[in-house]
């Protein structure tokens, strides 16, 4: 099979452990992670081949940030060493009423002073078969946005299919206006075969939302048809699109979420089951989780898109049950869910 290749900045994660708020903690727990390697790690759980494309300092921090996904089995090749900093983020983890916070500390970081040129593309696309960004990457910098449009374009040109996650993040988009990040998300996007965002990122990126809905105060009454319409004006403003896929979170509270998704083809929408998920550990990279599956569940079932759909939706499902960045589940593990065996039973 021939590889994935997924590209962005891979940060140093610190929390407080368990539930406790930054003015309660004196010390942090750290994981290394960030939405492109994350999807990195899940394909390399599923078998898939994948490298990891991005830039880290060349010292001790950065080799711990590389030693963890070598550990994980994903190729670490075409990461490039130069800059002064690895990002970092802090996360307040929320539970019940009380919301999650993250506080980004990533200006001048080793990945956001990348520039074009500076990766030879044409290695790192050989025997490469699907490219991904997310939109955090464009968000971080203008050269990490310009090197992205370097390398969509160069995908785009060897017949690779070429996907992102929208991700908006309010808190990064801070070197330019509104205009020119809309303009940005506009020529990246529309290289794109298969697009992943939810009802905030259509939104904010493109001014695109489902009618008469306000997800913020639906609660766990979100309901696929209503993002039909999301779906049919994503398709129309990016022609190239093969499939566009939105994830349905009803927050309930920070502990409990309700998840499914969608996806459509131009004529059809598949939709999931909708999982209650109960006491989260951590929802943290749920949307990579999601990614992750959706893109193994695309190789492996390439005329089954509901089959794909149903694998993503589950995967990261039990991502919510994990600590850390990363989803860190087997194919088997996510078929057992799939197949309706949510016991958590001892397997022994």
């Amino acid at each position: 099979m021939k590889k994935v290749v997924t590209f962005g900045e891979i940060m140093l994660r610190l929390a407080p452990p368990g539930f406790l708020r930054f003015s309660q903690s004196s010390s942090f727990d750290i994981v290394y992670g960030g939405g492109e390697s994350n999807v990195a790690v899940s394909l390399a759980n599923y078998g898939i081949p994948v490298s990891f494309v991005s830039r880290i300092p060349n010292n001790d921090i950065g080799e711990c940030a590389l030693m963890e996904m070598r550990k994980r089995g994903v190729d670490t090749k075409f990461i490039l060493k130069g800059g002064n900093r690895l990002g970092i983020y802090f996360l307040e983890t929320g539970a019940v009423s009380r919301g999650s916070k993250v506080i980004y500390d990533r200006a001048n970081s080793s990945m956001s002073e990348i520039k074009p040129k500076m990766v030879d593309w044409d290695k790192v696309f050989d025997g490469a078969q699907w490219f991904h960004w997310t939109g955090i990457t464009p968000a971080i910098s203008q050269s990490a946005a310009d090197t992205c449009l370097e390398a969509v374009k160069i995908a785009t040109k060897k017949g690779i299919t070429v996907s992102t996650d929208l991700n908006y993040r309010a808190k990064l988009w801070k070197y330019c206006d509104d205009s020119t990040r809309e303009a940005t998300m506009n020529m990246l996007t529309s290289y794109c075969d298969i697009i992943l965002g939810n009802e905030e990122d259509a939104e904010m990126h493109f001014g695109i939302k489902p009618m008469g809905l306000k997800v913020q105060t639906q609660g766990q009454n979100i309901e696929a048809d209503a993002f039909l319409s999301v779906c049919e004006q994503m398709m129309k403003k990016f022609p190239r699109a093969k499939k566009v896929i939105t994830t349905l979170r009803g927050s309930i509270s920070a502990s409990h979420n309700s998840w499914a998704g969608i996806l459509y083809d131009g004529k059809r929408m598949c939709k999931t089951v909708k999982y209650q998920i109960t006491d989260i550990v951590d929802r943290v990279g749920g949307g990579d989780s999601f990614m992750g599956g959706l893109i193994y569940g695309m190789l492996m079932f390439p005329d089954d898109d509901q089959h794909a759909l149903d694998f993503a939706v589950a995967a990261s499902c039990l991502k919510h049950t994990i600590k850390g960045d990363a989803n860190l589940v087997s194919v088997d593990e996510v078929k057992k869910l799939m197949s309706g065996d949510a016991s958590g039973r001892v397997s022994r």
